[in-house]
């Protein structure tokens, strides 16, 4: 399994973008050196109460500048509010700063809010997204000028100033669970995630199937599938959840807006009958996320079991965790990154949801 040190650089009052991008520094450091596999952020506009990162190349440049081993990368640029060729000539030059440790998530996006102030197409948003991947494999593939004929641009003779550092490009990724989209992945050998507001039952299912593509193109080893969610570690279950239950709970209803429906207090499902609805509708009620292991909260031990749980059921081999969320900020954010990786990541660190290869029989309808 492998670890990601996530962050959406969420604001907090009473302190200014110059010190919480100096916060964001300190806790790239750290899962540098720490040894966290990767550090993501994304890509958010005109979202104040949400998020204060708008580029990309930001987040690149200054986890270039303070960091050695760790892998980094958006997850992700939003094609959709770009040109896609803007995005391989930064691609191209942050995999260099990087020294070819540039990881590329390309994110469609989910709501129509931050289009709007750019009148981007958000109805043609997935499409883009597929183009600019596309784009990105076609610009790196080799030197000289290329030409390229996607659905929406189409380009003649264009000559980058340079390419990207690792052949034949850095890695791609795509968060998504749609199968057309996860079979073009396959086929490319593009990486995926999700987050945990999506059904891990449906996860499952369909990433089973996308393995499965995957093994059937040929492509080396299994590819990289993420999930997001937020993690608190403390010394005892008791300490953890003392600490996180209302900075979670925050979280999720006043800085990403979930929450806002209220569910039955009789409609309790299993975490395998939950539906997306659900989940929204329970975030405000820590019982709820914990009941139902939607996030990680605890000691070591319970974590580490509640990622494996979590991983089986949604067949993901990349955790995304945020630890940095309401006032769990600095040294405290950092402390509980310290525990996960001293004590968390040596019991999952051979896990695994996937069976071997010669163990995984495709099933009918992922030959479908």
């Amino acid at each position: 399994m492998k670890f990601a040190y996530f962050t959406h650089v969420w604001g907090r009052e009473n302190i200014s973008v110059r010190q919480r991008y100096e916060e964001l520094w300190q806790e790239i450091e750290a899962a540098d050196r720490l040894g966290f596999d990767y550090a993501f952020s994304v890509e958010h506009h005109c979202t104040p109460e949400e998020s204060w990162m708008s580029s990309p190349a930001v987040f690149c440049t200054g986890a270039a500048l303070r960091t050695e081993r760790i892998r980094v990368g958006p997850m992700g640029w939003v094609p959709p509010l770009h040109h896609p060729l803007h995005i391989v000539e930064e691609a191209a030059t942050l995999d260099h700063l990087l020294g070819g440790r540039l990881e590329v998530g390309l994110a469609s996006g989910v709501s129509d809010q931050p289009f709007k102030p750019f009148g981007a197409d958000f109805a043609g948003r997935k499409e883009r997204t597929r183009e600019c991947a596309d784009l990105l494999r076609t610009a790196f593939a080799g030197k000289g000028s290329f030409d390229f004929d996607g659905p929406v641009h189409r380009l003649r003779d264009i000559t980058l100033s340079f390419g990207a550092e690792q052949t034949p490009h850095p890695p791609l990724w795509i968060p998504t669970t749609d199968r057309a989209t996860l079979r073009h992945l396959a086929k490319t050998g593009g990486h995926t995630c999700s987050t945990m507001i999506v059904p891990r039952a449906v996860m499952g299912l369909v990433y089973r199937h996308y393995v499965d593509w995957w093994r059937k193109e040929g492509q080396p080893g299994a590819p990289n599938i993420g999930y997001w969610s937020l993690v608190h570690v403390a010394g005892t279950d008791a300490e953890a959840e003392a600490r996180a239950a209302e900075q979670a709970t925050r979280t999720f209803v006043e800085t990403l807006r979930y929450g806002s429906v209220r569910r039955s207090v009789d409609r309790l499902a299993p975490a395998s009958g939950l539906s997306t609805a659900d989940i929204l509708a329970g975030c405000h009620d820590f019982r709820f996320l914990m009941d139902h292991n939607l996030i990680f909260v605890g000691s070591p031990r319970t974590v580490a079991d509640r990622v494996a749980e979590a991983a089986r059921e949604g067949y993901f081999n990349t955790l995304f965790g945020e630890f940095v969320f309401g006032d769990i900020t600095g040294d405290e954010a950092i402390g509980s990154m310290e525990l996960f990786a001293r004590d968390v990541v040596p019991h999952l660190a051979a896990f695994t949801p996937y069976e071997p290869p010669e163990a995984a029989a495709p099933s009918a309808a992922a030959a479908s």
